[in-house]
């Protein structure tokens, strides 16, 4: 829907599914990767790049939820993105390693995780097949459910429930983020030249996520002046997936335009 909406706002866009999902490859299925998905947009640039009817000098990239943390590793990599936007999202390393609100940030709580993962690893490899998490719960969702299980069951399980959906279905790979538990991708954030808006909703769970990238992204950078933090009154989180009234999209627009991509 983004791609589709700044296209009709005169942008050429692409939106791709990321690797181990939906029609793009790799082997096991439903797996998450720092690295493979931050590849995933520069493997993007590339083939726009070579289109003639781009300008290659003119790309920017629009990362959602997990997607908008690596959107931000990739704007500290590839110095062809002009302007990111990373709208409602998630740093995937920080929850992996320190669970929601970082309600589990100790050495033991990791090292735990981190032995049921490789005890299901090994029982899996010998099976030769794998588990899934399990999507979002069903609705309606249980009345004493923390806030953000029941948006995303709203959003997943009911407005916009897919078929084909990871989240509205069986969910991720078992083992698919445990390399995420100790792969920081926001170290270098502070070091992105080009612009980069932050867009979050004020009533959002992750709002700490894209606060707290943002402030790490302008503390001790000679580059913070294209760098902006943009709360929406009132949003949650997944308002900012489909909610027309609620992305800012004349924003995004303006804050492209201005930053050379166009």
């Amino acid at each position: 829907m983004y791609a589709q909406t700044m296209a009709e706002r005169g942008f050429l866009t692409i939106a791709f599914d990321p690797s181990y999902t939906g029609e793009s490859g790799g082997m096991p299925r439903y797996m998450a990767s720092p690295d493979i998905n931050t590849e995933d947009f520069m493997a993007a640039v590339d083939f726009l790049s070579v289109q003639d009817n781009v300008d290659d000098d003119k790309i920017g990239i629009i990362g959602i939820c997990g997607w908008g943390g690596m959107a931000i590793n990739a704007a500290a990599l590839d110095t062809r993105i002009k302007a990111t936007v990373a709208s409602t999202m998630y740093d995937m390393t920080r929850v992996n390693a320190n669970g929601y609100f970082d309600s589990e940030d100790s050495e033991e709580a990791r090292f735990a995780k981190k032995q049921a993962m490789n005890a299901l690893r090994t029982e899996e490899y010998k099976k030769g097949s794998y588990s899934r998490v399990g999507g979002c719960a069903e609705l309606p969702v249980s009345a004493d459910a923390p806030f953000f299980v029941k948006d995303y069951s709203e959003y997943y399980k009911g407005r916009c429930y897919h078929e084909r959906s990871l989240n509205s279905n069986e969910g991720w790979n078992s083992i698919g983020c445990q390399s995420f538990m100790n792969q920081p991708i926001l170290t270098y954030s502070n070091e992105i030249r080009s612009a980069v808006l932050i867009v979050l909703g004020e009533k959002a769970h992750s709002y700490y996520f894209g606060k707290d990238a943002y402030e790490a992204m302008i503390r001790d950078s000679k580059y913070a002046s294209n760098k902006e933090l943009l709360t929406i009154p009132n949003a949650v989180h997944t308002d900012l997936y489909d909610n027309l009234d609620v992305i800012p999209f004349d924003k995004m627009q303006k804050f492209f335009e201005e930053n050379g991509v166009c």
